[in-house]
This record gives C-alpha cells, sequence and structure tokens, in this order.
C-alpha cells in the first residue's frame, strides 16, 4: 500500500519524507489556499522537488475545455504532477481526454461505486473515494472502498483505488484491509499512526530496567 501526504504545506512534506514514509503527495485548493498568499505554480514546483512520486494537482474549471487548458498547464509544471478532476460528466470527458494524452488523472470527490465505475471507464489513474465524508452523514465510507476495490478486481480495471478524506488511523487500517492500492493521509494522521500505548509502556519499562542494571554495575 502506497501513503501519500495530503497536504500542500512545503515543511509537512519534507518531515513525512525524512520518515521514508510517503510515495507522493495529494493537493487541493482548500490546501493550496492556507497556505497564503504564494504563486500557486512556483509552489506546485517547489513540492515535486521533494517527492519522487505523484503529486495531485486539482483543476478548478468546470467545463472541459478550462479543465483541459488546466490540467495541460498543471503537467507542464513537472513529470510527477498528476491531474485531479472532478466526478462530474465534464471532468470525466476531460480525464479521457487527458489520459490518452499521456497525462495521469486522479478523479476525486467519488461517493458511489457507479461513479467508481465511470471513473476507470473514461481512464483515471487514481479513484478518490472520499470515506470521511460518508461517515459525516452516518454511511459506511469504508464500504465505499470495499466495493470499488471489489468491483476493479471482478473486470481487472487499471485505475487505482486512493483513499482519501481520512481522519484517524483506522481509516487506514481498514483501508488497507480493504485492499485500497493508495490512502492519502494528513500529516497529523501519519504521526498518529505510529503511537501505541503499549510501545510507551514498554519502552519506559525497559529504560528503567536498563537503569537499574547500569547503576548496579556502576557499583
Amino acid at each position: 500500500m502506497k501513503f501519500f501526504i495530503d497536504t500542500a504545506n512545503l515543511e509537512e512534506i519534507k518531515q513525512a519524507k525524512e520518515m521514508g514514509l510517503i510515495d507522493g503527495v495529494t493537493t487541493n485548493p482548500s490546501l493550496i489556499a492556507k497556505e497564503g498568499s504564494i504563486n500557486f505554480k512556483e509552489h506546485i514546483a517547489k513540492i515535486c522537488q521533494i517527492v519522487e512520486g505523484d503529486v495531485s494537482v486539482e483543476v478548478t474549471a468546470l467545463d472541459v475545455e478550462g479543465m483541459l487548458h488546466q490540467g495541460r498547464d498543471f503537467a507542464s509544471i513537472s513529470p510527477n504532477v498528476v491531474i485531479k478532476c472532478p466526478l462530474t460528466l465534464d471532468g470525466l470527458k476531460a480525464t479521457r481526454i487527458l489520459s490518452s494524452e499521456g497525462i495521469k488523472v486522479n478523479v476525486t470527490l467519488c461517493f458511489s461505486p457507479a461513479q467508481a465505475i465511470l471513473a476507470a471507464k473514461a481512464g483515471a489513474t487514481y479513484i478518490s473515494p472520499f470515506i470521511g465524508r460518508l461517515d459525516d452523514i452516518s454511511h459506511e465510507g469504508m464500504q465505499l472502498i470495499t466495493d470499488i476495490v471489489k468491483i476493479y478486481k471482478n473486470y481487472n480495471f487499471q485505475t487505482q483505488v486512493l483513499a482519501a478524506s481520512i481522519r484517524h488511523p483506522r481509516h487506514v487500517v481498514e483501508s488497507a484491509l480493504a485492499g485500497a492500492h493508495v490512502a492519502t493521509i494528513p500529516f497529523k494522521v501519519i504521526k498518529q499512526l505510529v503511537k501505541h500505548p503499549l510501545t510507551d509502556i514498554g519502552l519506559e519499562l525497559f529504560l528503567a530496567d536498563w537503569g537499574k542494571f547500569s547503576k548496579q554495575a556502576n557499583n
């Protein structure tokens, strides 16, 4: 399972890379906006210089021609840029055309298996089901991952399932159990993955015992 970090913050990306835990980055307009007054294309270029894997960059146009213009422009920033298109009819049309031109596409804002089938047929490299947002409205977000993985296996679709809108470590584990190819994870949750109270307690005990041993050995 590949780990992407879901952020546009350069420092978070650098720290995650130093951990050796990330294979790529996903951004979106909301994450970009959090970075304040920046030059958008220069900022994306900086992200691409930090990581070697795919970096998803989302279009903001709503029509096919606008998405194609932005998609081609963003793809020119770096070879590892992946274009994020929304799961709309125009988004699917743009996905088909961009994919045919050799540009990777991540179809985003997926909330149903039917939508995921359309994205795969349009040639998407990634499909991004938003599990946390489904949980927010009392739907079972993880079931969507399970259903899409099964459907894609049934028909040997090459589109990779990218679990998105991850809110906590359990989402990551359940996505892995369901067979998602990628999980895109906020930096906060990446750090939470390593934590377990028994690890902390065990380490304290080991160090306490070592302290006792060292004290006796030096007497």
